[in-house]
């Protein structure tokens, strides 16, 4: 006979009171830990929790910097090249890119590891870097201070650098005196960073640096080249792309640096706006000059990431200082025009451009008016400088300010894009004893040195434009660190 078996309500009732017990815990321990426990998360596909925002080590503070940046966006240092086209507000054509930047494949292309990029940026910030304890962009006018003298200087030997022309190369044409390569600028608030060329194109890693003016920015773009070319292992690696050797003559230059996938170039335009030409009553070609009009050149302005300009010198020459049939305003040349006037307009014309054709992620400096220092006449009445061999230390040209550069400066203020300006004016009033003076020229044997024109407008190189060059960098390092 089968067994039956079956469960009295006295054990049922303990084991269902039991399971309650245990569900109600479960639930209880989950809402006190939600708080504090990540792994509990909103599901809610309409109120979803933020993702936390990590900063990457490697972005671009975005603190404003009132010295370094007189008005300002935020600048990010990119590889960005969407420029509005058709915004420039002058006629222009577009040419097709002759210097594509090559994109890396792979990390084994590159000659700068990962690795390398951290050890070389935080090199920077050790024993050479602030040594005031200045906070950076705050409590550092980089443009008011001194020259002293360093030994460690300068930053390249003369005669090591390929890229030197002939008419600032002053100890291959003769200079006997060194001390003019011995002088470091240094800030009276802060001390600059030493210039460290591999970091910098470490910074400029995939972009593009354009210098573009009249031959005072090729002096510095020579200057930069060299100070470039002195870190690299494989000198091999650094090239005109053209093949185009520097002179006077050529008016574009583009430089690569295959490990760094970057280029350094260097257009020339003498006054930023555009120059022409209009034919006289006697069949004569005159030569004019359109304030209203940017340069032709701009169309390779659009295509750089950090941009250099500078004009200036050419304002003071024949022509346009005398004003006479030249300056020209739409259809219309004026008899008459003043030539102070006359660059604010062209500034004024410059900066409207800037204000429409950059981006957030472009850098532009404007690098202000360098010193000349003749003695007894004008650049081209018989001025010398000949035999001076170091820094003026006192005086009234100390202090002098040229009007040009007050004008550059209202000219910056009113702009929408933050332009840097790198002013240099005052540091290379003292420094008489740096132009190529009569060294502007190779001579040979035994033949004497003509001292019927000297240039006291440029500067030997090594010399003053490296300076500029550890400007810019310890602008980046500023806006970066």
């Amino acid at each position: 006979m089968a067994t039956t078996l079956t469960r009295t309500p006295h054990k049922t009732l303990p084991i269902i009171f039991l399971l309650l017990l245990v569900l109600v815990t479960l639930l209880f321990s989950k809402r006190t830990l939600e708080p504090h426990l990540p792994i509990y998360t909103s599901t809610d596909p309409y109120n979803p929790l933020p993702d936390p925002q990590i900063p990457h080590p490697n972005s671009i503070s975005t603190e404003k910097t009132p010295i370094l940046e007189p008005k300002s966006t935020d600048l990010e240092l990119l590889n960005n090249d969407s420029v509005l086209k058709n915004e420039t507000g002058f006629v222009e054509s577009e040419s097709v890119d002759q210097n594509p930047l090559v994109e890396s494949n792979s990390d084994e292309s590159e000659s700068v590891k990962d690795d390398d990029l951290i050890v070389e940026k935080s090199s920077v910030l050790d024993d050479e870097w602030v040594k005031k304890s200045v906070d950076w962009g705050r409590g550092c006018n980089m443009y008011s201070g001194k020259w002293v003298r360093d030994d460690g200087y300068p930053i390249y030997k003369p005669g090591s650098c390929p890229f030197v022309d002939e008419a600032f190369d002053c100890q291959a044409n003769g200079r006997a005196d060194e001390d003019y390569m011995k002088w470091r600028w240094q800030p009276d608030q802060c001390e600059l960073p030493r210039f460290n060329a591999t970091d910098f194109l470490v910074r400029l890693r995939g972009k593009r640096l354009l210098l573009v003016g009249d031959s005072m920015n090729r002096n510095q773009f020579e200057s930069l080249l060299c100070m470039l070319y002195e870190s690299l292992p494989n000198k091999s690696k650094m090239y005109e792309i053209n093949g185009n050797k520097i002179t006077k003559g050529r008016g574009y230059f583009v430089f690569k640096f295959e490990d760094y996938n970057c280029t350094v170039e260097f257009v020339r335009s003498h006054f930023l706006v555009r120059e022409g030409t209009r034919i006289n009553g006697q069949g004569n070609s005159n030569p004019t000059l359109s304030m209203d009009v940017i340069d032709k050149s701009a169309r390779r302005w659009k295509r750089a990431d950090i941009l250099v300009f500078n004009t200036g010198h050419w304002w003071v020459h024949g022509k346009t200082s005398r004003g006479k049939n030249y300056f020209k305003e739409g259809d219309y040349i004026y008899p008459k025009f003043d030539a102070v006037e006359a660059f604010r307009r062209a500034l004024k014309t410059w900066g409207k451009w800037i204000d429409k054709n950059m981006n957030q992620n472009k850098l532009v400096f404007y690098r202000g008016y360098s010193s000349a220092h003749f003695r007894g006449g004008e650049w081209d009445s018989g001025g010398t400088c000949h035999g001076e061999t170091e820094p003026i230390k006192t005086g009234r040209i100390i202090e002098t300010y040229p009007p040009k550069m007050k004008i550059i400066e209202e000219v910056i203020q009113e702009m929408r894009f933050p332009v840097v300006l790198l002013n240099v004016t005052r540091s290379t009033n003292f420094r008489k004893d740096g132009h190529p003076s009569v060294y502007g020229k190779n001579v040979t044997g035994l033949k004497k040195v003509s001292t019927k024109k000297e240039d006291c407008s440029h500067w030997c190189l090594p010399g003053v434009p490296d300076a500029w060059n550890e400007l810019i960098y310890a602008t980046l390092a500023a806006q970066t660190n």
